[in-house]
């Protein structure tokens, strides 16, 4: 009989570590307790705080309508040519403000400008948290050389924990096969230690945060 390849061996060592299952070696681990103190300003505020400390850019909207407004003056500002989306409700939006916009496939090369809903805000790190169930998909926040997010204040919760938790009572057994953090734009220092923006995704990340809470 020929002896078991490295492989076959690790396998063999795989199945029965699933069939005989080990004890939990520290049953009286904390797991809820939470780990950071909590702050006393208002989540919005520490948002922006710590989204434009990691280069994000910040814009507070006290409703859709002035959303719609300043997405437009920015965009006359910046001189964007068209927005690229795959949400509904966002495509109505730019349509209201009399954006162009396009969710063709054959445009998305060429996009300038991504335009996406999130799942959450963490305003401990001010990140975005994002999911593949969302109709933006994987790639919208990722390839556009500029990321807006549009997002509402009751999305906003203190920390990535909370985020989780939200998102396991939102899809229960139909969790997101991808999850992410973005947390301001793309950056490297790996070739000689130089800081280099938008290496691996956006070089521009924004956040239009309309208070939907008033």
């Amino acid at each position: 009989m020929q002896e078991s390849t490295s492989k076959e061996k690790v396998l063999k060592k795989v199945r029965k570590a699933l069939i005989q299952k080990t004890k939990n070696p520290y049953p009286n681990l904390d797991n809820d307790s939470k780990i950071y103190s909590a702050s006393d300003e208002f989540l919005d505020v520490l948002f922006a705080e710590e989204f434009t400390k990691v280069s994000g850019q910040f814009v507070y909207c006290e409703n859709e309508n002035e959303c719609i407004e300043l997405l437009t003056a920015l965009t006359k500002e910046r001189e964007w040519d068209s927005f690229h989306s795959s949400d509904k409700k966002i495509l109505e939006m730019l349509e209201k403000g009399k954006l162009k916009s396009t969710t063709s496939e054959a445009d998305f090369i060429k996009s300038e400008v991504g335009i996406t809903f999130c799942e959450y805000l963490s305003a401990r790190t001010g990140s975005i948290l994002i999911s593949s169930k969302q109709a933006s998909g994987r790639r919208l926040s990722v390839f556009p050389p500029v990321h807006i997010t549009v997002a509402y204040t009751s999305q906003l919760v203190y920390d990535i924990k909370e985020a989780l938790t939200g998102l396991k009572n939102k899809y229960g057994e139909s969790f997101p096969s991808m999850i992410a953090t973005i947390t301001g734009p793309s950056r490297s220092a790996d070739i000689e230690k130089t800081l280099v923006m938008g290496a691996h995704g956006p070089k521009e990340v924004y956040v239009f945060l309309i208070d939907d809470n008033s």
